[in-house]
C-alpha cells in the first residue's frame, strides 16, 4: 500500500514537473513569437528594396538604412575576427594544457565574471583604452576590438565544453600512434569539437550584432552618406541608428515606421545568424562519426 502511493505520488510529481516545462517552453515561444508579429505588424510596410539598399535623407525621416547595414556587417565580422582565434586558444589552453589547481579555477572565475559584466562597461573601457590611449579614434577598429571582447567568454565557454566532450580515447589513440600532444589536438580534438565551437561562435557574432552600448562609444557615428575605406573610420550601425531615431530624431513620430522597419532588420539578421549556427551544427554533426 505505501508503495503504491509512494509510486503515486512521484508520478503525479513527475507529470507536473514536465507540465511546468512544456509551459515554460510554450511561454517562451509565445513572447518570441509576439515580439517578431508586432513587429512584423509595425514594421513590415516600411522594408522594401529602397529601404535596404538607399542612405538615410532629409533629416533620416526617409530614405533607407544600407549605410548601417553595412556599418553592422563591417563590425561583426571584425569582432569575430578578433574573438574567434583568441576565444578558441584560451579554451584549448583551459581544456588540455591548465592543471587542475588554484591558477585555473581563479581563471574560469575571471571569465564567467566577464561574462556578467554590462555591454556599457565595455563600452567605456573600449572607449579609454581603444579610442583614447592608443589613439584609434571612433573607428571601425575600436568597435570591433570592443564587441571582441565583449563576446570573448562567450566562445571561450562554448568552445571548451565542446572540446571536453570529445572522448577522452581519442586522445589516448592518437598518442599511442605517436603524434604529439599538439599534434593530437589539431588532427583529432578540434576536428572532432568543431560542431559545438562553431556553434558557441556563431551565437556570440550574433550577440556582438545587437550590442548598442558598445558601439555608440567607440564606433558608431549619427549620421553619415558614405561607406567606410578604412578600419579607422567611423560607421553607422543598425543598433545604434535604432536609437538615434527613436531618442535624439527631430521627427520622432514621423520616422515611427523606419523605427519599426530598422529593428525588423536587426531581428532578422541576428535570427538568421542563429538559425545558420543551427544549420551548420546539425550538418556537421551527421557527418561527424564517433
Amino acid at each position: 500500500m505505501i508503495a503504491a502511493t509512494s509510486k503515486r505520488y512521484r508520478l503525479i510529481t513527475e507529470l507536473v514537473a514536465f507540465w511546468i516545462i512544456r509551459l515554460s517552453a510554450g511561454l517562451v515561444v509565445l513572447t518570441l513569437g509576439g515580439i517578431v508579429l508586432f513587429l512584423l505588424y509595425r514594421g513590415a510596410g516600411a522594408v522594401n528594396w529602397a529601404f535596404l539598399t538607399e542612405s538615410p535623407t532629409d533629416a533620416m525621416t526617409r530614405g533607407g538604412i544600407f549605410p548601417a547595414i553595412i556599418g553592422t556587417l563591417y563590425l561583426t565580422i571584425g569582432s569575430s575576427l578578433i574573438a574567434l582565434p583568441l576565444g578558441v586558444a584560451s579554451a584549448i589552453y583551459l581544456s588540455e594544457y591548465a592543471g587542475d589547481g588554484w591558477t585555473l579555477r581563479l581563471i574560469r572565475l575571471g571569465i564567467q565574471n566577464l561574462a556578467g559584466v554590462p555591454s556599457v562597461v565595455f563600452g567605456l573601457y573600449g572607449l579609454a583604452l581603444f579610442v583614447v590611449f592608443f589613439g584609434f579614434g571612433v573607428s571601425i577598429l575600436a568597435g570591433s576590438l570592443t564587441l571582441g571582447f565583449l563576446v570573448l567568454p562567450t566562445i571561450i565557454g562554448a568552445s571548451e565544453e565542446a572540446i571536453r566532450q570529445v572522448p577522452a580515447t581519442f586522445r589516448e589513440a592518437s598518442l599511442a600512434l605517436g603524434a604529439t600532444k599538439f599534434q593530437t589536438i589539431c588532427r583529432v580534438v578540434l576536428p572532432s569539437a568543431t560542431p559545438g565551437v562553431i556553434t558557441g561562435s556563431i551565437l556570440g557574432v550574433g550577440r556582438a550584432a545587437g550590442e548598442t552600448a558598445p558601439i555608440m562609444f567607440t564606433a558608431a557615428t549619427f549620421y553619415t552618406r558614405h561607406m567606410p575605406s578604412s578600419p579607422f573610420d567611423q560607421v553607422m550601425a543598425l543598433p545604434y541608428h535604432i536609437y538615434v531615431l527613436a531618442t535624439s530624431g527631430t521627427h520622432i513620430d514621423q520616422t515611427r515606421p523606419l523605427q519599426y522597419g530598422t529593428v525588423l532588420v536587426l531581428i532578422s539578421l541576428v535570427l538568421g545568424i542563429n538559425i545558420f549556427a543551427i544549420i551548420i551544427r546539425t550538418r556537421m554533426r551527421r557527418k561527424k562519426t564517433w
